[in-house]
């Protein structure tokens, strides 16, 4: 695994997500990427009850590319505490609903569609659904030759302006310009696709 940047596409008047999709295929198969399967990245978050004290949110996330592992971040006021766990994290949480903890309604969030590879890169269109609702499109490319963002920065923000246009800046994302000198982890991808995610959360109302 190399370094990965999330890159939300900025959607045009008139033109649906399965539209928006097709042009930004056409757009990376002209640049000679070829199709490598499908992905999918999803999200649900859970509250923790009154009775439990200080309330915590557990977001639990699966990403396709990780098909053994479960991921999930504990908010609980202003720490967040990462953990990677087996497919049993999913049993042990359908086992706490109800009793410790319980599912925020209609927070279930996913990005999914076809992946590309092109050389060193690898680009994943994902259409953004909550509650089977589409919201927009989410861009993932990642260079996996390097796993320290620092030295791949640049390459990635030359291929994204290339590839989307002015939608991409030239400044690094915030999450990755915390940790330009550290070595790239899967939970790093996984923590950008939750601050996305969140944003779309909030841009349609539910926190």
């Amino acid at each position: 695994m190399g370094v990965t940047v999330l890159q939300q596409y900025p959607m045009i008047e008139n033109r649906t997500g399965p539209q928006t999709i097709e042009f930004l295929t056409k757009r990376i198969v002209a640049l000679g990427a070829v199709q490598a399967g499908q992905f999918m990245v999803d999200c649900e978050t859970f509250m923790s009850l009154p009775h439990i004290g200080a309330q915590r949110n557990v977001h639990v996330l699966h990403n396709s590319e990780q098909p053994a592992s479960v991921f999930a971040l504990v908010e609980s006021g202003s720490k967040v505490v990462p953990l990677i766990a087996d497919n049993l994290f999913d049993v042990v949480m359908f086992k706490m609903l109800n009793h410790i903890y319980v599912n925020k309604k209609q927070t279930k969030i996913e990005s999914k569609g076809p992946r590309f590879e092109l050389g060193d890169f690898c680009v994943k269109l994902g259409s953004v659904t909550m509650s089977q609702n589409f919201k927009g499109v989410l861009v993932e490319v990642e260079y996996r030759p390097c796993v320290v963002p620092a030295s791949a920065w640049e390459l990635i923000r030359e291929f994204l302006q290339g590839f989307l246009g002015s939608a991409v800046s030239n400044q690094a994302p915030q999450y990755l310009q915390n940790r330009m000198n550290e070595i790239y982890q899967p939970m790093d991808t996984i923590q950008q696709y939750l601050e996305h995610f969140g944003q779309y959360r909030k841009a349609t109302g539910v926190i």
